[in-house]
């Protein structure tokens, strides 16, 4: 198991790299620069500027002079806000994003999963028809329109929530919600499928004939290797509901990783852009990994070769 961690591990760190110098590269060529003001700058004051940031070479001089900083830890100073890193910006923004995200994880979890229960329990019925129309309308409602009608009904026409702010758990709800609401389906629609696979296996045909009954059967035998293909989708799971955060931090005015990380896209603050694309990144292979690891101690049949 651990030689196993240590390889993925190892043979993740090229991707990660790769996705930074993707991501430095296309800041770089993209219209416009960091040193861009409404005073334009005299070309000399412009080269200081540039030769002090490192950006004064060719591209790969600059994606060099980059990677050799990021190896040292050091992931540049934000050309946005002044006198600020990288580092100090994600450090006191991204506990926001996680906590955000970490509630939406879970809502989506402990909706999806009982609705996809309940709907292979009742499959082929009524019920089953209408739950299967419900998580197909969450999965069809993107998070950029979902997020305004929200506030617009339950900040405005019906006012019980905040529409934005951060602070009071109250206003973590909403935006909670929205961004849980469309992961809500795809939990659901992989338990019911996971959950009408393993009802056809052997040993539950076996426990039915013992005279369980339909309920236990499904709860309390066929539900947890049902969940494998859950288990398998809750790294890129987890992965799209932080990366989703980003719209829902915008729209809601929540202090995180995404309001910085807009700002650093429409000012080409390359640093911290790339900064911001790095820990996503990471973390995206940290929770792929983590999912791998449930996944072979869920299922025994599963062996991890070492």
């Amino acid at each position: 198991m651990i030689s196993f961690l240590l390889r993925r591990l190892l043979s993740s760190l090229p991707v990660a790299f790769l996705v930074l110098a993707i991501c430095f590269l296309l800041v770089r060529l993209a219209p416009g620069s960091p040193f861009t003001s409404e005073r334009a700058l005299d070309p000399a004051t412009r080269h200081m500027l540039e030769t002090k940031y490192g950006l004064n070479g060719s591209l790969p001089e600059q994606l060099l002079h980059y990677f050799s900083n990021v190896l040292q830890g050091d992931l540049g100073e934000s050309l946005k806000f002044r006198g600020r890193t990288v580092v100090e910006i994600i450090q006191q923004s991204l506990p926001r994003s996680l906590l955000l995200g970490s509630i939406s994880f879970i809502l989506a979890l402990g909706f999806g999963i009982p609705l996809g229960a309940f709907a292979a329990a009742r499959h082929g019925r009524t019920t089953d028809q209408w739950l299967n129309g419900l998580a197909l309308l969450t999965l069809s409602i993107p998070t950029f329109v979902l997020a305004p009608v929200a506030v617009l009904c339950l900040s405005f026409g019906i006012p019980i929530l905040p529409p934005a702010g951060w602070g009071t758990p109250i206003q973590l709800i909403l935006p909670a919600l929205c961004l849980a609401l469309p992961f809500v389906g795809v939990c659901a629609r992989l338990t019911r499928s996971g959950l009408l696979e393993t009802i056809n296996t052997d040993f539950v045909r076996t426990a039915r004939a013992k005279g369980v009954s339909e309920q236990s059967l499904i709860f309390l035998h066929a539900l947890r290797p049902a969940l494998l293909p859950l288990v398998a989708y809750a790294g890129p799971l987890a992965a799209s509901i932080l990366t989703g955060s980003l719209v829902i931090e915008e729209i809601f005015a929540i202090p995180g990783v995404g309001q910085f990380f807009v700002s650093g896209v429409i000012n080409r603050d390359v640093f911290l852009v790339s900064g911001v694309v790095l820990i996503y990144c990471l973390l995206l292979l940290l929770f792929n990994l983590i999912a791998d690891w449930l996944t072979a101690i869920l299922d025994p049949r599963i062996r991890i070769q070492s």
